[in-house]
């Protein structure tokens, strides 16, 4: 349903919420108007315990369509998007076959994702051994940056790079003053530490320790500095690597960081053993670890939050029986992300306006898309309704995404996303229309 504009008592504009009616024109903000309740045309009027806010910018999330549609595809992701209030998506290289290491890869993604799309989608390079001479080529037709690992990624066709190579590919994406964004955990840190097969979670937290995320983002400052590539942390576990990147920012250097809803909402001492839908990499750490995050994140040490949404077949998540060095690591929260986080911060006396700051602002800000992430005229008309009134019972087996598997099943969180809009469409979650999602390109490109 295409609207012409939404009213409410509160639309976030300018960091603060106020009433207003947002117009729109041909899928952008035409208007920010004061409320108007007798506004003409086809307009979403939301309830007065709901919040308006810019859609989310997910930047980190694993489609792997094609050649692991099984685990997850076009369709199924960005509908869970847009029924959480996500509308763009930025899509990882991998895991999918092949893996968007060239342009003729990126193609056949593209080709994949045609007349599939809820929500616009744009999609990230790699790098891996071998491709330096790719990266040039791929960021001159449109991925959004790189990303790289620096142990290996679980997948054969996406190996690590070691320090050498890292340090090539940091010089040769500065040299277009690309963007490097990195999987930091330390080859060396994994292979020294013990992972025997067990069932109980603080023996897997044991095998990814703090050390491998503190050894191997010094290794990205160190490599940011001595070549001024721009690069980007993903997922911050852990917070013993805070200093280092607080001092990193103080230096200046050209440096941002992410963490994910399932840091900032589960700890260790509560996961239960044998539970592989906690399992991710690098882990969930102890509560006091999550406190220290949600503190960095209020202080801009850490600058957004994503899903980092990685799913996989009921086969592969829970292979093993138990076993959580045999199941795959990975949490599927795109649905749920942002309702979670909100929650999470209410507990804490944070606002929805910092939450949407960011998950839609800041997120859109590392890619580029200053048209998407803000409610202002000439922005894109994507926005999400966030009603505080509205229970959200999570049921892993009623979310879009598709395989129901979900660490935040059977959580009961007091506020969801009721509605949200893509440039303009309203989604109808009874009847969901694929086919208005774009393909989104680097702007510049």
């Amino acid at each position: 349903m295409r609207l012409d504009a939404v009213s409410a008592q509160r639309v976030l504009v300018d960091g603060e919420f106020r009433p207003a009616t947002v117009r729109f024109h041909q899928g952008r903000i035409s208007a920010i108007d004061p409320l108007d309740p007798d506004a003409d045309g086809m307009v979403l009027h939301a309830r007065d315990s709901a919040y308006v806010v810019p859609g989310v910018v997910d930047t980190h999330v694993h489609v792997n369509e094609p050649g692991r549609t099984e685990w997850e595809g076009f369709v199924s992701a960005t509908e869970a998007a847009a029924l959480g209030g996500a509308t763009t998506l930025v899509d990882m290289p991998l895991n999918s076959i092949p893996p968007t290491t060239t342009v003729e890869h990126l193609r056949v993604k593209q080709q994949a994702a045609t007349d599939e799309l809820m929500v616009d989608v744009g999609f990230w390079g790699g790098a891996v051994p071998g491709n330096l001479a790719d990266l040039r080529p791929l960021w001159e037709v449109g991925v959004f940056g790189f990303k790289c690992f620096l142990a290996p990624s679980g997948v054969d066709e996406f190996p690590p790079l070691d320090p050498e190579q890292f340090r090539a590919a940091l010089t040769e994406i500065a040299s277009f003053d690309g963007l490097m964004i990195v999987h930091a955990e330390d080859a060396r840190v994994l292979e020294e530490s013990p992972a025997p097969p067990s069932r109980a979670y603080a023996d897997f937290l044991h095998s990814r320790p703090d050390e491998a995320e503190t050894a191997a983002i010094q290794q990205v400052v160190d490599g940011a500095r001595e070549t001024g590539c721009r690069v980007h942390v993903l997922h911050l576990s852990s917070a013993r690597a805070l200093d280092l990147l607080a001092d990193a920012r103080a230096e200046g250097l050209p440096i941002t960081v992410e963490t994910c809803p399932h840091y900032l909402c589960f700890a260790a001492e509560k996961i239960p053993d044998a539970s592989p839908q906690f399992k991710c990499c690098p882990p969930i750490r102890d509560a006091g670890n999550r406190e220290q995050l949600w503190n960095a994140l209020r202080a801009g040490v850490i600058d957004m939050v994503v899903s980092d949404h990685s799913p996989a077949t009921a086969e592969v998540k829970l292979a093993g029986d138990g076993d959580l060095q045999q199941a795959w690591g990975g949490v599927s929260g795109l649905q749920v992300g942002f309702s979670a986080v909100a929650q999470e911060a209410r507990r804490r006396g944070i606002g929805l306006a910092e939450v949407s700051g960011w998950m839609s602002r800041a997120t859109s800000d590392l890619v580029g898309l200053t048209q998407k992430g803000r409610i202002e005229v000439g922005a894109d008309a994507d926005l999400a309704v966030y009603d505080s009134a509205v229970d959200f019972r999570i049921e892993a087996t009623r979310l879009a995404h598709r395989n129901p598997i979900s660490a935040y099943d059977g959580l009961r969180y007091g506020g969801r996303v009721t509605r949200t809009i893509v440039r303009g469409n309203a989604v109808d979650v009874e009847r969901p229309d694929h086919g208005w999602g774009r393909q989104l390109v680097r702007p510049g490109a």
